[in-house]
């Protein structure tokens, strides 16, 4: 990997385990809420799954606004009991001031800081999310060049808006830009399709199930400027 000038790298799961921390700011969210407006039916997790499901095909452009989605989740339940449009937009303007805070409420992996600290000293460095983490609320943000999310690019990886929007910030050709990110496919496979190497971050051993060749691995990142330095 001589020739690479540009590394790329996914956020959740990828950064930090996002699972845990996503449930714990929707849960604190919803307890705000109730004690706003206690009539609030949330129902279970296949409601909101369905729920988030009918708000995109009524606008498919909230599959890759996914803050603008979470707006219109609790603008929805919010107006089964509520009749006031501007109390339910302040009580929504609230909730997700309150739940993208919690979001970022988040534990890096081990080692994080000070590879990325090391490689950007090397490499000009990249976020590419299909999240709403934004990497400045970190202290290392200031060690990455740019950050592209869906929101930008109005589109999801393994689509090529990321990628293509990484080479016009950076100067760089694919050939010379690397990816790192945790999901098969939207990482791995939208790297591959892009034309950028790419590296799986995978810390769950997970079993590859991609067409395409398994790429390197690696679960911790301490060891990952030497995989990258082979």
């Amino acid at each position: 990997m001589r020739d690479i000038k540009l590394i790329t790298f996914d956020l959740d799961d990828t950064f930090w385990d996002i699972g845990p921390p996503i449930i714990k700011a929707e849960k604190e969210t919803r307890h705000w809420l109730n004690e706003k407006v206690p009539e609030i039916n949330w129902g279970d997790f296949n409601d909101f799954v369905d729920l988030r499901n009918q708000l995109i095909r009524k606008n498919s452009s909230l599959e890759w606004d996914i803050s603008e989605l979470r707006k219109e989740f609790y603008k929805h339940k919010l107006n089964e009991v509520l009749d006031d449009s501007a109390e339910v937009d302040n009580l929504v303007k609230q909730a997700y001031k309150i739940f993208i805070q919690k979001r970022h409420d988040l534990k890096l992996y081990d080692g994080l800081v000070d590879c990325i600290k090391s490689l950007s000293k090397r490499f000009m460095l990249g976020i590419l999310t299909n999240g709403n983490a934004d990497i400045n609320n970190f202290s290392i943000g200031k060690d990455f060049s740019f950050s592209i999310s869906s929101l930008d690019v109005k589109s999801n990886k393994p689509n090529i808006g990321h990628f293509d929007r990484a080479l016009e910030l950076s100067g760089f050709s694919a050939s010379e830009s690397l990816h790192i990110g945790d999901h098969q496919i939207n990482d791995m496979l939208g790297a591959h399709d892009a034309g950028f190497s790419y590296i799986w971050f995978n810390n769950n051993n997970a079993i590859w199930s991609q067409k395409i060749a398994k790429p390197k691995e690696f679960s911790d990142w301490s060891l990952f400027e030497e995989l990258i330095n082979k």
